[in-house]
């Protein structure tokens, strides 16, 4: 299977899922827009998955590439292909797919429970997992829910963290992606955002989570994506 990713910014790449496309013979390709990569043929990939990034949904004019890159999405969208956003990436599907995407009563920086819907606990792709259980997060903006949209996950600090759109549309608000790696780049170069609030924890805090929370998101991230469609 051809994978696609879209990256906005050097230090928030694919993560763990790298890993599982590489144990499963999947080809891995990138358009690293932050270096003005150019944008792939929707006919070149089965999959595209749109990674994190500081910037917002509606900042067109400081990244203009955001308004090609929407139109890509949707191509893919609307071409049947199979799509996973994550953080940012879910904030511009949701977008695309006409919902309002704005900033939130609250910004969440950290390792922070989420609970799964009533509808994610039947659902396909999301209902192996817990009722509640820990995830990395690291966003301030949030989305309404596309038309359409199954609800999948909320927390305290944000009611929509996850939605699946047409059974292979998945937009995911939080990070299952990430490596002790990914979150110490985070922390580096995205650390002036870490002032504390409710929602928001410290770096040390951040920094000092165990393998075992590691192994357990990403062990989620490979669920999922082994349950997507192909």
């Amino acid at each position: 299977m051809r994978i696609h990713y879209l990256q906005h910014v050097w230090f928030e790449g694919p993560a763990c899922i790298e890993q599982w496309a590489s144990r499963n013979g999947h080809i891995l390709a990138a358009t690293r827009l932050y270096d003005n990569s150019q944008l792939p043929n929707v006919e070149s990939f089965d999959w595209l998955v749109v990674m994190g990034g500081p910037m917002n949904v509606y900042q067109e004019d400081i990244y203009p590439w955001l308004v090609h890159e929407k139109l890509l999405i949707r191509e893919a969208i609307e071409a049947g292909k199979t799509a996973v956003g994550i953080c940012l990436g879910a904030q511009l599907i949701a977008d695309v797919l006409g919902a309002k995407v704005y900033q939130g009563d609250h910004k969440e920086i950290g390792w922070l429970p989420v609970e799964l819907t009533e509808q994610a606990a039947g659902n396909e792709i999301f209902g192996f997992l817990p009722e509640r259980f820990i995830v990395f997060q690291w966003h301030g903006d949030t989305f309404n829910l596309p038309e359409g949209a199954v609800h999948l996950a909320g927390s305290e600090g944000c009611e929509n963290q996850a939605f699946l759109y047409d059974g292979r549309v998945l937009g995911l608000q939080f990070h299952l992606e990430s490596t002790r790696q990914s979150v110490r780049r985070l922390v580096e170069n995205c650390g002036n955002e870490i002032i504390r609030a409710k929602y928001i924890q410290s770096a040390e805090e951040i920094l000092s989570a165990s393998p075992d929370l590691f192994q357990k998101i990403n062990d989620a991230t490979f669920g999922i994506l082994d349950r997507l469609p192909g």
